[in-house]
């Protein structure tokens, strides 16, 4: 029985190897994908600036040749022949490097379906890595091998790391959405207050008013979708254990509406009650931020782990 054990761990030991090798080339030729792709953006942006100074170093040439008033001033001075010689060999070398990058170009594309045609080859080794060390870690276990029970503890650990860093991801985009949308209530509010000091002083007149009140109906409606975001990011936060409610400032139960289109609010007001709920929606905006950035390191710390414990593992069931 023990010799059995021992031959179906060597088997699939072996088969695990090879699915690692595998892993370890697909991974290579995807990073050298991403630098091929990068390399033959910039010889094609490289090209449209060679083949434009080609075709000028061309028509100077068609110019000289065909006789116009550059060829005119030319002949004036007796220098004809020389610019024209001149202008020959621009063109032609302006011509080779062009079909230098192309000739590039054409090497690089090449390259390019040599690593697509190899990665399709491979199929996806990861997945079939992660089969085979379930597959043992389950042969493991069965077996009674002592590092069955190091391997148990490790799955329940890579797991719960593994959700928690999933929560943890998901309030760091919730944040991220909620602070961009509370930017925007704040870059509408910012404009409304440029228009109404100007229309404090008496610049604006009619127009002020309506600039104003424009972007006011848009700080507005910025409101209503950012506080849905606020609320959103609240659920999430509360999957980690913070509670929080955060809240824009409400002017009103309309909000922004009635209160700054009354026409009987002097300018003055209308700039203060402005200022204040800029002032307030910034410190929701700053609040926000910083849970962002905690929760980033949060994340951050959490993938180290995972990668830790998920290393551990492999380890286990390689050696």
């Amino acid at each position: 029985m023990r010799l059995q054990i021992v031959t179906d761990f060597a088997a699939i030991d072996d088969e695990i190897r090879q699915a690692r090798d595998r892993a370890r080339r697909r991974d290579q030729l995807t990073r050298q994908r991403v630098t091929l792709l990068g390399q033959i953006d910039e010889v094609g942006n490289l090209l449209v600036g060679l083949e434009r100074q080609l075709a000028k170093e061309d028509r100077d040439v068609v110019k000289l040749e065909q006789g116009g008033f550059s060829a005119f001033l030319s002949g004036l001075t007796g220098n004809k022949e020389e610019r024209l010689a001149r202008e020959r060999a621009e063109a032609a070398a302006a011509r080779q490097r062009v079909a230098g990058q192309r000739s590039r170009l054409e090497w690089l594309t090449s390259d390019l379906r040599t690593t697509d045609q190899e990665l399709a080859a491979l199929g996806a080794p990861q997945h079939e890595l992660e089969v085979l060390l379930a597959r043992k870690e389950r042969m493991l276990v069965e077996s009674g091998d002592p590092r069955g029970r190091d391997l148990a503890d490790l799955a329940a650990r890579l797991a719960d790391t593994t959700a928690d860093l999933r929560e943890h991801q998901e309030a760091h985009q919730a944040g991220m959405a909620a602070s961009q949308a509370v930017g925007y209530v704040l870059r509408h509010l910012g404009s409304a207050r440029g228009a109404s000091t100007f229309d404090m002083f008496g610049a604006g007149g009619g127009f002020a008013d309506m600039v104003e009140h424009g972007h006011l109906r848009q700080a507005d409606e910025a409101a209503w979708h950012a506080q849905r975001e606020l609320d959103r990011f609240s659920r999430e936060l509360a999957d980690i254990g913070v509670a929080a409610s955060p809240q824009l400032p409400k002017v009103d139960t309309r909000w922004f509406a009635d209160v700054f289109f009354d026409n009987i609010i002097t300018d003055a007001l209308k700039h203060q009650r402005i200022a204040r709920t800029a002032e307030a929606v910034r410190e929701v905006a700053e609040w926000v931020g910083g849970m962002v950035n905690q929760l980033g390191a949060r994340c951050a710390d959490l993938s180290r782990r995972q990668e830790q414990l998920a290393q551990r593992r492999e380890q286990l069931l390689s050696s």
